[in-house]
């Protein structure tokens, strides 16, 4: 199960099907994606109500990311006292991402912040952030491929020299935990009320580098990828992109994890396209007042991201699954973004987008509407449902969607 986004919404005009069920026909914007119709449906609808303005004011970007995934209304706040919801992919990695390496992966094409005034008075842990472990923990992305790399298979040129380095790192890492914690616990005793509790969060963390490092040696040697170490991050925003997705194909063809999230950019970008003859900046230009020259800029954008996806879905529906068929076969792709139409900040009838078979539980090939401001998290409980991490409700879903 992953989870891709796209920011500043799109031009609907150009992204919406023409037709409805398995005989509809695809948009302009969708076309890079034509050769992979059968693997993928285009989901109308949907809403995140919490995205909406409303006693809060301005702030529609960051609402779009801190929604996207929890469904929760986020606290406006520039402070440390930020709060949103758990975000799916992590209820479902609490529930099932013992089964794998790593629970999760988290990844992005921009950098990460935690902190910091953004979007109208929200703190940019909103607006950079998808994952949230908790209310008011939000999961930092990682943009290096080279990092992502040796996280998920070691550093070194060979398979024996990365699991060699990898079992050195962990004996060190716990060496230092064992110190640490010691020193902790003492110091733990001679504290107020205030500082323990800032001190248990510390520790929090500490504990869950421990569980990491517990879990890692329960999966014992390292998966080969039969793959080089990426020299890290390249100029081209395309190649960039490519290469991230190239690391999530290989976490998933390796059973590193099965859950993961990738913000191509955080929404509110102002990303320029020059590769494709958009210098404009996307936000400046997603508040395109019906201007027609702007509105063919955006759709630009719009199927450049899309081949993205395209290039993406191929990779996936060409590496064999370990399970039998492919990994396109066994998954669950959702590409969406928080807002409709940039211009009005829209919340409602978002661009999505679900590939892959769920292991044969999905039905892909088709436009499917559904009731119009149906919450998008009653999605997320039916896809919840197929990892194996069934809830009846999540964030501010009213039912399921029982028919994707």
């Amino acid at each position: 199960m992953a989870y891709v986004y796209v920011p500043n919404g799109v031009n609907v005009a150009r992204w919406t099907p023409i037709g409805e069920g398995t005989g509809y026909e695809l948009n302009e914007t969708m076309q890079p994606l034509a050769e992979l119709k059968e693997h993928f449906q285009v989901l109308g609808g949907f809403e995140h109500r919490n995205g909406w303005a409303g006693a809060d004011g301005a702030g529609d970007h960051a609402r779009a990311m801190a929604t996207i995934l929890t469904g929760a209304r986020p606290l406006k706040t520039a402070g440390s006292d930020i709060r949103a919801g758990i975000s799916v992919d992590q209820f479902a990695a609490q529930r099932v991402g013992h089964l794998t390496r790593f629970p999760s992966l988290e990844l992005s094409c921009d950098g990460a912040r935690k902190s910091g005034v953004c979007d109208s008075g929200y703190s940019c842990a909103y607006q950079f952030n998808m994952a949230w472990r908790n209310e008011s923990s939000p999961l930092a992305p990682e943009s290096n491929p080279r990092l992502v790399f040796e996280r998920l298979f070691g550093t070194g040129a060979t398979a024996a020299e990365r699991q060699r380095n990898f079992e050195q790192r962990e004996q060190r890492q716990k060496s230092i935990l064992d110190f640490v914690m010691d020193d902790a616990r003492q110091l733990q005793r001679e504290l107020g009320g205030k500082d323990r509790q800032k001190l248990d969060e510390y520790l929090t963390g500490l504990r869950e580098i421990e569980r990491r490092i517990e879990q890692a040696e329960r999966f014992g040697r390292l998966p080969d990828p039969d793959a080089a170490t990426p020299d890290g991050i390249p100029g081209a925003y395309q190649a960039h992109i490519r290469l991230m997705m190239d690391m999530l194909v290989l976490a998933f063809k390796t059973d590193s994890t099965r859950i993961a999230t990738f913000m191509l950019a955080h929404d509110g970008s102002n990303r320029s396209f020059r590769e494709i003859g958009v210098s404009d900046g996307h936000h400046s230009i997603s508040h395109h007042q019906k201007d027609p020259d702007k509105l063919a800029r955006i759709a630009k954008i719009d199927r450049f991201y899309t081949e993205q996806f395209a290039w993406f879905l191929q990779r996936l529906n060409n590496t064999r699954d370990t399970e039998g068929g492919t990994l396109l076969d066994n998954s669950m792709i959702v590409y969406c973004s928080g807002i409709s139409d940039g211009n009005r900040h829209a919340h409602d009838n978002l661009p999505v987008m679900l590939a892959g078979h769920g292991g044969g539980t999905l039905t892909p090939g088709r436009h499917l509407k559904v009731h119009d401001k149906t919450p998008m998290t009653n999605l997320y409980v039916s896809l919840l449902e197929r990892m194996g991490a069934t809830t009846e409700s999540f964030g501010d879903s009213n039912g399921k969607v029982r028919n994707i």
